[in-house]
């Protein structure tokens, strides 16, 4: 759908900060049905200001190519540190597991909440809750990104012609049949991502092409199998929230995800998990220094060039590496905090050149690409 550059915006009190730009591509931006759908729910999506949502700035055109400017998050997306715990052997500790959903499950609350200026709610579904939408920071925030485009985007993946590609993996049941969407929606495809951080596998294996059933099948029969025992604390309270989660009938799941949250947070305060944002930060940069320095001079080398024109561009960080085979793992009988395996989720990267922006290429969380 869009391009990623790293972009200086001016502010009213003369500084500067670092915006991500979402630069549209030429062959939707001329589209006029998809720019009115991206402009109303960029709208929507500007009027969301919650700590763990990613806020828009601004939606604009220049030279006849619409743009997004949004909030810019330091780090990774769930997708890509997940690859990066795999490569360096790394297990996600449960505790931090649980974080990022219930930080996640935050921003949904707040914006399936949101009323319009008559006290109306507006029925906001992000229609994309995945790994890839989960952005990261290296101080241990979690925040939703592309809230409120998520159905632009899907008419850009009709546009293309490659409607499924990995989305069909964290559909529900409903979604996959293309019937109306509420938050239960949201609700689903949030138990899948927490299935998949606590089983240390995805939930729907990838076919080989033309190989059924596939993706869509998949998410449209929603047969979910138990969780492997983990040995975790009252690991029966917690398989019970993520199987309301995951119920294929939307209203047997969870009401809202402030339903899904209480529930969270009652478990986690009885198995006395104390993962909290400071922390989740202490642990990224205890275990990620390289990474973290790497980002950061690159960030720097793309501030640098910005200063010096639009013209000016930076080579990106580095191109992940296929992830490697993570063997499986066994937890330590010393340990004191059960730990998960994690499994390779592969992040999708599109760092180039900017043409007519003052802006830089760079190398920061995906942003739902």
């Amino acid at each position: 759908m869009a391009e990623i550059y790293l972009a200086r915006a001016t502010t009213e009190l003369g500084g500067a900060r670092l915006t991500v730009v979402k630069q549209i591509r030429p062959e939707l931006s001329g589209n006029e049905k998809f720019a009115e759908m991206l402009t109303v729910e960029a709208k929507l999506a500007a009027r969301l200001n919650h700590a763990n949502i990613v806020q828009v700035f601004d939606l604009g055109r220049h030279e006849n190519v619409l743009f997004i400017a949004m909030e810019y998050v330091e780090g990774f997306d769930l997708n890509e540190l997940l690859r990066r715990c795999a490569r360096a052997h790394i297990p996600l500790p449960v505790d931090f597991a649980l974080l990022i959903i219930m930080e996640a499950l935050r921003g949904l609350s707040y914006a399936h909440r949101l009323v319009d200026d008559r006290g109306e709610a507006i029925g906001l579904v992000h229609r994309d809750v995945s790994p890839s939408n989960v952005l990261i920071s290296f101080e241990g925030e979690v925040k939703l990104c592309d809230f409120g485009i998520a159905r632009a985007n899907d008419m850009a993946d009709l546009l293309s012609d490659d409607v499924i590609k990995g989305k069909a993996g964290y559909m529900s049941p409903e979604q996959a049949f293309g019937e109306p969407l509420d938050a239960r929606a949201d609700l689903f495809a949030a138990g899948i991502v927490l299935w998949e951080l606590l089983a240390g596998r995805k939930l729907y294996r990838a076919p080989k092409e033309n190989e059924k059933p596939t993706l869509l099948d998949q998410a449209r029969a929603a047969v979910i199998p138990d969780l492997p025992s983990r040995g975790l604390p009252d690991e029966s309270v917690l398989n019970g929230i993520v199987r309301r989660a995951l119920a294929r009938n939307r209203d047997d799941r969870y009401a809202s995800a402030q339903q899904m949250l209480r529930d969270l947070e009652q478990y986690v305060g009885q198995a006395r998990l104390m993962a909290s944002p400071i922390r989740f930060g202490e642990w990224l940069r205890e275990n990620f220094e390289e990474n973290v320095i790497a980002l950061r001079r690159s960030r720097e080398r793309a501030a640098k060039a910005l200063q010096q024109g639009p013209a000016a561009t930076v080579e990106p960080y580095g191109t992940p590496p296929p992830p490697p085979t993570l063997p499986p793992w066994n937890p330590p009988p010393s340990s004191n905090r059960p730990r998960t395996p994690l499994h390779n989720l592969v992040p999708t990267w599109r760092c180039t050149s900017p043409s007519g922006f003052s802006s830089a290429s760079s190398s920061s969380a995906s942003y739902g690409l």
